[in-house]
């Protein structure tokens, strides 16, 4: 396989299609080396075959705001591969939902579903739908509209969808409501379900948790903690959330929280209520972190910038894709970072991944730092599976362990001749020998 090649021709038939195509080179540039060890890959047409989702579903999603107006959104399902178990992936609520980031997302989904362990495959959904500046009625209706379509297509052996931006507590809720009605059943169809029906302990924060557990173990590698340091952190959502508290319970110190509108910077630390304060800004659902500033003494607001300036031991991008670049990655640098480990999906820029590594800087991909929140959805499904609802500390525990797991893999395939590990490779490697080796089991089908 020549990867510049490979490429070209999937940029012909993807035209414009920025993010699927991104994390497509990202991934192969990784593999290139042991997929051309390996000669069955090619004749069976692995690459061809797993760069292509199985399906892609388009509908329309026709809804009455509170004023009785039609509107019609546009909803999606990516169903990429399910070699190793059912279609796994969230769905995403926010007007820049486009294919093009549904198949980078679902991609992705496949190499992090397949590090942790647990039998799930790949998948994205979602709609360019704004829940931002909705009632509560008007968010019910699109859930249940949307899922008037989406449940002829999922079941909890065939495709289980779970939150992501845009999508919470509530919307799964709703979402799962009318699935129930139309389905007639209840079964383990959606993850991060209410504890009430179904949901699981710990995973609302679980994957800030495991961002955290990763981040851990890669400091561990040049003997450091958490204990002590000062972390910036970029979003406000569940993942932040998650990362603070873990974070400030190892003995660190979160100065940064951030937002389209800007960053908030705490240097006195965001910790015990301000945490709390978090899920109240979420709760809004205004897409805004500068109230932050109002509600807590001597926080800097600095509107529409990024928190990357500020001089911090370890970084954790939290928020969406391509949110730091070279500029950021380099400033991050200067100022004596010692880890930026990805609590997102694909939030560094593929020219701040090399910054970072030509610097030797500790970096752990989304793949591998953000898959304990579907890491836990899978135990949610292992519980929902069982009637079972397990506490919270065997959940925590279970988790700690698939990210340490994890690591390891990354460790037995990323370690460089000099000793410094490669993540990206070393999760990329590890990702798509599980799902090859699986589709070669199973034939050409």
């Amino acid at each position: 396989m020549n990867v510049d090649k490979f490429m070209n021709d999937l940029e012909k038939k993807h035209l414009g299609e920025i993010e699927y195509l991104q994390a497509v080179r990202e991934v192969l540039e990784s593999i290139e080396e042991v997929y051309n060890e390996n000669p069955q890959f090619e004749s069976a047409g692995i690459i061809e075959r797993l760069v292509e989702p199985d399906r892609v579903i388009t509908f329309k999603i026709p809804w009455a705001d509170d004023e009785g107006n039609v509107n019609v959104n546009l909803g999606y399902r990516v169903q990429f591969n399910n070699a190793i178990g059912p279609y796994k992936g969230g769905l995403r609520f926010h007007p820049s939902v486009t294919l093009s980031i549904l198949k980078f997302l679902g991609f992705e989904q496949i190499f992090k579903n397949s590090l942790t362990t647990l039998p799930m495959g790949g998948a994205k959904g979602g709609s360019d739908f704004d829940p931002k500046g909705k009632s509560r009625s008007e968010i019910m209706r699109f859930c249940q509209a949307f899922m008037l379509e989406l449940w002829k297509i999922i079941g909890p052996n065939t495709d289980v969808p779970a939150g992501d931006i845009g999508v919470g507590g509530q919307e799964i809720g709703y979402l799962y409501g009318m699935y129930k009605k139309l389905a007639r059943e209840n079964t383990g169809v959606l993850t991060g379900k209410g504890l009430n029906w179904g949901g699981s302990l710990i995973r609302p924060e679980a994957t800030g948790f495991g961002a955290v557990y990763f981040a851990k173990e890669m400091l561990g590698t040049i003997g450091e903690t958490f204990k002590g340091k000062t972390v910036a952190l970029s979003g406000f959502g569940n993942v932040a959330w998650g990362v603070a508290q873990k974070a400030t319970e190892l003995g660190a110190k979160v100065v940064t929280l951030s937002g389209p509108d800007g960053f908030v910077y705490d240097p006195a630390g965001i910790s015990g209520e301000k945490i709390e304060y978090m899920l109240e800004l979420r709760a809004t659902n205004e897409d805004i972190v500068r109230p932050y500033s109002y509600e807590f003494e001597n926080v800097e607001f600095h509107q529409d910038k990024r928190p990357w300036e500020i001089k911090v031991d370890i970084a954790l991008p939290c928020a969406t894709q391509n949110e730091l670049d070279t500029e950021d990655a380099q400033k991050l640098i200067d100022n004596g970072c010692l880890s930026i480990c990805e609590g997102a999906n694909m939030p560094c820029t593929p020219e701040a991944i090399e910054v970072i590594q030509k610097n030797k800087i500790l970096f752990g991909p989304g793949k591998a730092a953000n898959a304990g929140g579907v890491g836990t959805s899978g135990l949610e499904m292992a519980q929902n599976a069982m009637k079972l609802c397990w506490p919270a500390k065997e959940v925590e525990t279970r988790l700690h362990q698939i990210m340490t797991d994890i690591h390891n893999t990354c460790l037995q395939y990323g370690k460089q001749p000099d000793g410094y590990v490669d993540y990206v490779k070393g999760a990329n490697i590890a990702g798509f020998l599980k799902v090859a080796n699986a589709m070669l089991d199973l034939g050409l089908v």
